[in-house]
């Protein structure tokens, strides 16, 4: 007996019902309100009393569905993919890995060299202004945000990377803290606005201090951010990491 005609011969059996409600408006003012329960059915069919669900039923419910879903896309971006996942949208060029699975969250893209706007606490005797920097990679996972440089214009599967040149950062593992940056999660977001609230959140943070780690570049990093404001960035202030970017494709 082959799998298609096992699939036809399984009989499915309803053990329960989820029903959900809508609050419609009334005279009285707007509501947008929803309710759902949850009715058992018995072996005779018919329901039983309906209990409310719970957050954690339906945050259960809705990660194994995800899990279990083997059509959800995800890994190594192919060149020219559009996807319709949440993210959703066409694919930005510098997108190199995606995941949306519940459960398995994580986006790696890159920025190549070039100038960017730059915000620093008066501790730091920086004036904010813009800087010519390296490539940067960006990588979100399970809520947090690690960045890397690379030197050149885009990255290698197989390059060694570099520790960001960057206050706020921990040299060894690349971690950021985020500090004060604060900004709204946008709803339903494309892709290209994802990513964006991620490097706004970096950017537009107030860099204060040297991450755990010491010093990410071969010379003070505060005389290093001060060249970079006129020059362009200088490479081999860039300091080795332990990762390579396939290393974090996975």
């Amino acid at each position: 007996m082959n799998e298609l005609t096992k699939e036809l011969q399984e009989i499915p059996v309803p053990r329960a019902v989820l029903v959900a409600y809508k609050y419609e408006d009334g005279p009285y003012g707007k509501r947008q309100k929803y309710h759902l329960e949850l009715r058992p059915v018995n072996r005779d069919g018919k329901m039983g009393a309906a209990v409310p669900v719970s957050h954690e039923f339906m945050n259960t419910l809705v990660e194994n569905y995800s899990v279990e879903m083997n059509g959800m896309p995800y890994g190594q971006i192919p060149p020219g993919l559009l996807m319709n996942g949440m993210p959703y949208g066409q694919i930005p060029p510098g997108l190199l890995w995606c995941d949306t699975r519940r459960g398995h969250e994580k986006y790696v893209w890159y920025n190549p060299p070039g100038r960017r706007r730059m915000y620093f606490t008066k501790g730091l005797n920086i004036e904010n202004g813009e800087f010519n920097l390296p490539g940067i990679i960006y990588v979100v996972e399970r809520g947090g945000l690690n960045v890397f440089a690379f030197k050149g214009e885009r990255p290698g599967m197989d390059d060694r990377l570099c520790k960001a040149p960057y206050f706020n950062v921990n040299a060894t593992s690349g971690s950021v803290c985020l500090g004060n940056a604060s900004l709204q999660i946008p709803e339903a977001p494309t892709f290209d606005r994802w990513l964006e609230y991620w490097e706004k959140r970096f950017w537009m943070s107030e860099f204060s201090h040297l991450g755990g780690g010491g010093n990410p570049t071969r010379s003070n990093l505060v005389l290093v951010t001060e060249k970079a404001r006129n020059n362009p960035f200088d490479e081999n202030e860039l300091l080795l990491s332990e990762k390579r970017l396939k290393d974090l494709l996975a």
